[in-house]
C-alpha cells in the first residue's frame, strides 16, 4: 500500500476537524472552572452557532464525513459556553 492511499482529501478533513474542534476545549475547561464567562461575547457565540448549523446542514447534504463530526462536536462545546456563560452570569447579577 503506498502512501498515497494513506493520504487522502478526508485525512486532511479530520486532522483539521480534530484541531478546530479541540481548540474549544480549553474554553470549556477554563468557564467550567472559573465559574465566569464575562469575557466571552454571546452575540459572538449566536453567530458561531448559527454558522455550525448551516455547517451541519451542508456536511449533511455533501455527505461530508469530516466536516459533519467537527461541526456536531463543535456545536455541543459551544453549546456549552453559551449555557455556562448564561448560568453564570445570571449568578453575577
Amino acid at each position: 500500500m503506498g502512501t498515497d492511499k494513506l493520504i487522502t482529501p478526508d485525512t486532511f478533513g479530520f486532522i483539521a476537524a480534530a484541531l478546530t474542534t479541540i481548540a474549544f476545549l480549553p474554553q470549556v475547561i477554563k468557564t467550567w472552572r472559573t465559574k465566569k464567562a464575562e469575557d466571552v461575547s454571546i452575540v459572538m457565540l449566536l453567530m458561531f452557532i448559527t454558522g455550525l448549523i448551516f455547517w451541519i446542514i451542508y456536511a449533511i447534504q455533501t455527505s461530508a464525513l469530516p466536516v459533519l463530526i467537527a461541526n456536531i462536536i463543535t456545536f455541543i462545546l459551544n453549546l456549552t459556553i453559551l449555557t455556562l456563560k448564561l448560568i453564570y452570569d445570571r449568578e453575577e447579577n
